[in-house]
């Protein structure tokens, strides 16, 4: 059981559930593959805060990722199952044959043991979870992750806790692939993805239990519009508690967006194209 639950002796371990993957290794990250990591605090080159609520939290390492999987036909053995304290998905340390290593993310069902690898075929159908091939030689139907926008850039697709995209067909060498929000869009066939779905699923059913838990986190306290001076955000002020701030104006941003139902996406972005049914089940804007 991945999540674990704790004996109500304080009143924060009464709520508290967290994720802990029975896998996980034990042992400090590959030396060579992590880098240090410098906070920002959400402020920009020139101190000014640009990304509210952030700040404080754990030093971390990163751990360098092999988004591109460019090595080709050369088995790699999983040593290890590591917690990556920078995203939600759990990594699998690989190491080659020819005796370098890697981490990728690892997907539901890889064990340390199993010997996986990334071509550009494949002619033994040896579609287990881990291998990475393009989307042109992947059945249709099959769940991947880790997938390419453009082929060489790198997996940006589906690399979330417990996620997957569907591969729904390959015409023209462009795959059709239906999103994890209910989007359909079109991807280059040469693009390459990962089989399987991503691991440690468990991941959005943990409950932090206690509010010094999100600092470790880097997350400083988020205070509502409403409960602000209408010096400070457009939605405070008012005689006592009111909707929308101090008349019945839509909720919004503490520049004046619309926080609610309202469209961000840019009319003219040049991959609105490739979107074949939108999130909502409605074609992308432009077309019909």
């Amino acid at each position: 059981m991945a999540i674990k639950t704790f004996r109500p002796l304080t009143a924060a371990l009464r709520f508290t559930e967290l994720n802990r993957p029975e896998e996980i290794s034990t042992k400090r990250p590959e030396r060579s593959l992590v880098e240090s990591k410098n906070k920002t605090g959400g402020r920009n080159t020139y101190g000014r805060i640009t990304s509210r609520r952030r700040g404080g939290g754990h030093k971390k390492l990163y751990r360098v990722v092999d988004f591109k999987r460019a090595k080709l036909d050369i088995p790699a053995k999983v040593q290890a199952i590591e917690y990556d304290p920078n995203r939600s998905a759990l990594l699998a340390l690989l190491a080659y044959v020819d005796g370098s290593k890697t981490y990728i993310i690892a997907p539901k069902g890889l064990k340390v043991g199993d010997t996986i690898y990334s071509a550009l075929k494949t002619d033994t159908n040896d579609y287990r979870p881990g291998n990475s091939f393009p989307l042109g030689v992947i059945p249709a139907a099959t769940k991947v992750h880790a997938v390419e926008l453009l082929p060489g850039r790198g997996a940006q697709l589906a690399r979330s806790a417990g996620t997957s995209v569907e591969l729904v067909a390959v015409e023209n060498g462009m795959a059709q692939l239906k999103l994890a929000s209910g989007e359909t869009r079109l991807v280059n066939a040469n693009c390459r993805a990962t089989i399987g779905e991503v691991g440690n699923e468990d991941h959005s059913k943990r409950k932090l239990g206690k509010a010094g838990r999100n600092r470790w986190l880097g997350r400083r306290p988020r205070v509502r519009g409403m409960a602000m001076n209408p010096v400070d955000h457009p939605n405070g002020g008012g005689q006592g508690k009111s909707k929308g701030g101090g008349g019945r104006q839509h909720l919004v941003s503490p520049w004046g967006q619309l926080a609610k139902g309202f469209p961000t996406r840019r009319r003219s972005k040049p991959s609105n194209s490739l979107i074949l049914t939108r999130k909502n089940g409605r074609p992308p804007r432009g077309k019909k």
